[in-house]
């Protein structure tokens, strides 16, 4: 086996930017190392993972149902509040049925290798998270990738199915490392036009987009909801918990119930996770402010960084790409920026291209505006350093 030594020799040039323990709560300023660090790697989109209720809700089901499950949602690890959380997620997601899954990626794995069959066929876009592509290894179905957001790519691998056979269209609704959005609406006409199914993956999205910042995702930004078959979404991101969901249908959730193995032969979320994303849930609701609040400090931060001659791409979401293309520098930058008290999130390959290099710059509704402008200063000035800028 080829030695793997990547990790040792990034430490010994002194860059090695993973698994930075953190000391204190997640939140817009964190402890690492006794250092206080302005937090722009996190994914609490709407900053509820120190919410009152939120806590409260962990801790009173922790009192009242303990600490874990000891078997999966298919024997004896169902609670009630699992249910109730199912409910409230289908009838969020304007859809029949959901079931939930111990994590987000989980859902990806166990939908896409079992919902469809030897003979059917899966279509999806290559930029598509990991798990998505976890569940395609799993899946006995022929699979076509098309080159990210090309209409015209996905049109020419949807004339190659047979078409008596179904067809299954899977992209990420705001695509994680880039931050731009799925064409969904070209997607969803190619969709009717060939009579293929979709599913969209709405981890990145749900608390985020929606029609009158309600939160819902993608589908509903662009008022598609009705036209997607299969919508899932993730606990760990803005319900400020861990786990995730699919909805859609009640005779194609009945059947993942029964069939997904990621869900039946993994042990049950549990119940803390699960009043925690229940009250995220309720606050979403209740507070479409806090999405306004999120977009008003998104705009304000690209804005800031656009007029400084950062390269960005085509992002429209809280997710900044801060586009470095060059795989060394990307890490340098990471370091520099912590010691000037910025944690940033570096992504090299395999997430994205080698030449797509990029630091992810993510916001939180709690970010303040000087938080934002002491983070762009810093990074401005490590970037022109660094000869990126």
């Amino acid at each position: 086996m080829m030695k793997y030594d990547a990790p040792q020799r990034a430490k010994a040039a002194g860059i090695y930017p993973y698994f930075r323990a953190i000391e204190s709560d997640q939140d817009t300023e964190v402890v690492i190392n006794g250092k206080k660090v302005l937090m722009f790697g996190s994914n609490a989109y709407l900053g509820l993972t120190n919410h009152p209720k939120v806590k409260e809700a962990a801790i009173a089901a922790t009192k009242k149902y303990g600490t874990g499950m000891a078997g999966s949602r298919f024997l004896n690890g169902t609670l009630d509040i699992h249910l109730e959380l199912e409910r409230k997620l289908a009838n969020f997601m304007h859809k029949e049925e959901a079931i939930v899954f111990s994590t987000g990626f989980s859902v990806n794995e166990g939908v896409l290798g079992c919902l469809t069959g030897r003979d059917d066929f899966i279509i999806w876009d290559e930029r598509d998270h990991a798990s998505i592509i976890e569940g395609l290894r799993t899946s006995f179905s022929t699979k076509y990738k098309f080159r990210h957001n090309d209409m015209e790519s996905l049109e020419k691998q949807l004339k190659r199915c047979d078409p008596r056979k179904v067809k299954l269209i899977v992209v990420d609704g705001v695509f994680s490392m880039e931050g731009d959005l799925a064409n969904l609406p070209e997607i969803v006409k190619l969709a009717h036009k060939y009579k293929a199914s979709i599913m969209v993956d709405e981890a990145h999205s749900l608390g985020v987009l929606g029609k009158r910042y309600s939160g819902r995702g993608v589908c509903d930004h662009f008022g598609l909801l009705d036209d997607v078959d299969l919508v899932m979404g993730t606990f760990s991101k803005s319900f400020a918990s861990i786990g995730g969901f699919v909805a859609g249908d009640y005779p194609v959730i009945n059947y993942l119930r029964h069939n997904a193995r990621t869900n039946i032969f993994s042990a049950s979320i549990t119940p803390a996770a699960t009043a925690a994303a229940s009250a995220a849930l309720d606050i979403l609701k209740a507070e479409p402010e806090r999405v306004k609040r999120l977009w008003e400090v998104t705009d304000y931060a690209i804005r800031q960084f656009r007029e400084r001659g950062f390269e960005l791409g085509p992002t429209s979401t809280p997710i900044l790409p801060l586009y470095v293309r060059d795989n060394d520098k990307t890490f340098l930058v990471t370091k520099l920026l912590f010691e000037e008290g910025i944690f940033v999130n570096p992504v090299v390959p395999p997430a994205v291209a080698p030449n797509d290099t990029l630091i992810r710059y993510s916001l939180m509704a709690t970010h303040t505006i000087e938080q934002i402008d002491r983070s762009v200063e810093c990074i401005t000035g490590v970037f022109k350093k660094t000869g990126v800028l």
